[in-house]
């Protein structure tokens, strides 16, 4: 037996011990999320973070000041609220978000970005209960004739990439073999400039953003048409992440029991339709 070789090896062990236990420790700082008391695993401790894509008002876009609010906005806050934390956004493009890449990045928590609930969406998202019933609304310049889409053969039409205004739009330019140029845009600002300059001569999203662009540009534009399409929108959670779900859930069915839905429908939507 060699004590000094004892001494050495005992003391290698305890380097090997440290080491091991350093290695697990760093390893949960890699993990950047913090835990709520409600249980519910966060990319960043104390905040509830959000993916949303901007502008899309009155859903959330930017204010004034530069703070991004709206009727999306203050149905998460509620969710943040009912966590213990506060919400925090993170504008990013689309389609990151509907594809789910940027919930399994870890990008953010929750998505909220006036989005449809789809059965392909489904297969890559985790959808709360719809909170939105959205139908499709077709926009033209103040002065045109134009009432339907059969009416604008050999002409363009906007639309905004990777929503399911431009699928709408795409499949009844297919189905009735309509002589359009369906002119897809990266978001819905330079979809509305496209048709405020004549780019195209009409153009295709939701029947509340047209609504919020008409109420903050009188005269410009009027709605045309609508097209009642049956879509819902609904907040997403990565694939699994049934705590955060049960969260978003629960908050969005307290505030529809105690009006809070209600008044917050009013302040970004307008007068709440009878049920």
């Amino acid at each position: 037996m060699n004590p000094l070789g004892s001494t050495r090896r005992v003391a290698a062990l305890a380097a090997a011990a440290t080491l091991a236990i350093g290695g697990l420790a760093g390893c949960a700082k890699e993990d950047t999320g913090g835990t709520t008391a409600g249980g519910v695993s966060l990319v960043k401790a104390g905040a509830l973070t959000t993916c949303t894509h901007l502008p899309y008002a009155p859903f959330q876009a930017k204010d004034e000041t530069g703070k991004v609010v709206g009727f999306d906005v203050e149905l998460i806050d509620l969710v943040a609220k009912k966590l213990g934390v506060t919400q925090e956004i993170v504008d990013t493009p689309f389609e990151g978000i509907k594809s789910g890449s940027d919930l399994n990045a870890g990008k953010c928590d929750v998505a909220a970005a006036g989005m449809t609930i789809t059965d392909e969406r489904k297969q890559v998202l985790d959808f709360s209960d719809p909170y939105f019933d959205a139908t499709q609304a077709l926009a033209v310049l103040t002065g045109s004739s134009v009432k339907t889409l059969e009416e604008l053969a050999g002409k363009r039409v906007g639309v905004q990439g990777g929503t399911t205004g431009e699928e709408y739009i795409k499949t009844q330019v297919e189905q009735k073999g309509l002589n359009i140029e369906v002119v897809s845009f990266r978001d819905l600002a330079a979809q509305q400039q496209a048709l405020a300059t004549n780019q195209v001569e009409a153009a295709v999203n939701d029947l509340p953003v047209w609504n919020e662009y008409i109420k903050n540009n009188p005269g410009k534009v009027v709605v045309a048409a609508g097209f009642d399409t049956g879509e819902q929108y609904g907040f997403a959670v990565k694939k699994g992440n049934a705590a955060l779900l049960q969260a978003v859930n629960e908050s969005l069915a307290a505030a529809r029991s105690d009006g809070t839905y209600d008044r917050i429908y009013a302040t970004w939507i307008g007068a709440k339709p009878a049920s």
